[in-house]
């Protein structure tokens, strides 16, 4: 099976699966392996998987670990904020943004080390296998792809812990018994699925919640904010200029202590399954609304519409996987192009679990008070002009009409 591969690129936790995986490929395929953890905001130390890395036989030049927030927030969040994307109407997709930046750094480091495959622990009945693994061919067509969990027989827990233990791989005391849940977490959000989460009757226990209070434990009195942006990207928060990773940062504590941000969903799957997820994204709720709101007074009608329309298929394409396809690219051209004038700044109501506009200006706003408001006044907008508009638009609506009545 395995003398085909020399060196594989893991994406590797340093959790228990990974670890399992590691040793796997070392013993099924007999080939070296390269360790890449990325800090993307999961608010977990590194330095253990370096240690766990090591203690499995990895050399110190073979394990990768970087700090990847800032890219992860100016080069893939801010981006897909800027179309307001949300899958199926809901769902703010910070997992899927994650997957395409692994994937493109475990290809550098293939790149680098002169590695044949990369290797990922994404199950087989999941979308983010196929999140990687279409991020791979995209980057290295010609790179071989290891899948663990569509290839081994450790397909329960008692054999991937009898497996650990015979490998004398070091299993935490919380990891012998059944999960309740399984998590994935990153700077924009966490995602909980699985077990006490399956029945989609039950509601999710509250201790499921880990970034955000209940909107019913938050306080009694608002809290006001003021969000800046520059053609599209928020850069400030009541006047402070922060960098991507730290401002996403900043709204999380904001979102979490005001119990914003959760969500029950109940998602159709790219492999054809529905699927049950509690997800928070206490920043981003806040990110997204600001963002809205600074669009509403510097958009023109028909590019808000548009961006609206194809919203989506762009969404789509981010959970699907298709970061690196050339759709995704050219809808990101047409939606950067929109935001040349969202600048401005955007004052906003948090207050138990909603986020409210309450306050929008730009410089470049499109909002003309003189022809808004209902007094009269030397403006460009002449009452009279509505009835021929009016007219012409009820034109096909007449003609309609008149046929129905002339058969009936």
């Amino acid at each position: 099976m395995a003398n085909d591969v020399k060196k594989v690129v893991l994406a590797y936790s340093g959790g228990l699966d990974t670890s399992v995986i590691l040793k796997w490929l070392q013993t099924t395929y007999g080939c070296e392996v390269v360790t890449f953890t990325a800090d993307l905001g999961q608010g977990e130390e590194l330095e253990p998987a370096r240690r766990k890395a090591e203690l499995l036989g990895i050399k110190p030049e073979n394990i990768f670990i970087e700090d990847v927030r800032e890219e992860f927030v100016s080069e893939y969040v801010f981006p897909m904020f800027r179309a307001n994307a949300l899958y199926e109407g809901l769902y703010l997709l910070g997992t899927s943004i994650a997957r395409p930046l692994i994937s493109k750094k475990q290809i550098e480091i293939a790149r680098k080390v002169g590695a044949d495959a990369v290797a990922h622990g994404a199950t087989g009945k999941g979308n983010d296998q196929v999140r990687f693994e279409l991020s791979y061919y995209a980057l290295e067509p010609e790179i071989k792809v290891i899948a663990p969990w569509r290839e081994w027989e450790l397909t329960s827990r008692t054999r991937l812990l009898e497996f650990a233990e015979t490998h004398q791989i070091p299993i935490a005391k919380d990891k012998r018994g059944e999960a309740p849940f399984s998590v994935d977490a990153n700077l924009l959000h966490s995602s909980s699925e699985g077990k006490v989460l399956e029945d989609p009757s039950e509601e999710a226990p509250e201790y499921v919640y880990q970034r955000t209070i209940s909107p019913e434990a938050a306080p009694d009195k608002a809290t006001y904010i003021t969000v800046t942006f520059e053609k599209g990207d928020a850069i400030a928060i009541d006047g402070v200029r922060l960098s991507p990773a730290n401002l996403l940062t900043r709204l999380n504590e904001l979102g979490k202590e005001n119990g914003i941000g959760r969500l029950d969903l109940v998602e159709n799957r790219f492999v054809g399954m529905k699927s049950r997820g509690v997800y928070e994204t206490p920043g981003g709720t806040i990110l997204l609304q600001a963002h809205r709101g600074i669009e509403s007074i510097t958009l023109d009608r028909g590019a808000a519409h548009l961006k609206d329309e194809i919203m989506p298929r762009y969404a789509e394409l981010i959970y699907y996987g298709f970061w690196f396809s050339p759709e995704r690219e050219m809808l990101q051209a047409l939606i950067d192009k929109s935001q040349e004038f969202v600048t401005g700044s955007v004052r906003i109501k948090l207050y138990k679990g909603n986020v409210e506009v309450v306050g929008r200006e730009s410089p470049y706003s499109l909002y003309n008070q003189d022809l808004v408001t209902f007094e009269e006044g030397a403006v460009a907008y002449d009452h009279r002009d509505a009835a021929g508009f009016i007219k012409l638009n009820a034109l096909r609506l007449r003609t309609l009409a008149s046929r129905h009545r002339k058969m009936g």
